[in-house]
């Protein structure tokens, strides 16, 4: 019966609780992130991309889907897995679950485990349980691009693309 409860508390939490997630992250916010993300790929050839909503589709809830499914779908939606040298980051947050998702492509999944990026999750945990959404997701980028850095130095890559994906935070 425990797991009916939390399963029940949780669709009643997205249900009730759903909202445009830009409350969570005002457009000043926004800019600061869009900033530390251009210039973490000023660094590297990588691309990041942070995706944030607030609650998950009813879809997603009546199945008890976790925010790991979302965010991965969410990493093709938004065409993260579609850069140049296959080495696009989405970050992805789901503000009712206080849960942080990272879903990488091909190139860095093979020099980062998903150990290391459980590890950087993991490292959230109290800023989020607190609503430091923002304060999060900086030390995020900042954790995905010292990997991106070591593996994909900005002048590494035969041709470094300009930016491929917009800088600026999707709210969903």
């Amino acid at each position: 019966m425990g797991h009916w409860l939390q399963r029940w508390g949780r669709q009643l939490r997205h249900r009730f609780l759903e909202r445009d997630a830009s409350h969570a992250l005002p457009d000043d916010a926004r800019q600061r992130l869009a900033q530390a993300i251009a210039a973490s790929e000023a660094r590297h050839s990588g691309q990041i991309r942070v995706y944030v909503e607030s609650a998950l589709p009813w879809s997603y809830i009546r199945r008890d889907a976790p925010a790991r499914e979302r965010a991965v779908m969410q990493f093709g939606k938004q065409r993260v897995w579609d850069t140049e040298h296959n080495n696009g980051v989405l970050i992805y947050l789901l503000l009712t679950d206080h849960a942080i998702e990272i879903v990488a492509d091909r190139a860095v999944s093979r020099c980062v485990s998903g150990p290391q990026w459980q590890a950087m999750v993991d490292s959230l945990a109290s800023e989020l349980r607190s609503g430091q959404y923002e304060k999060a997701l900086l030390a995020a980028i900042g954790q995905v691009s010292r990997h991106l850095e070591q593996q994909f130095p900005r002048g590494a890559a035969p041709t470094a693309p300009n930016n491929e994906l917009d800088d600026q935070p999707l709210i969903g």
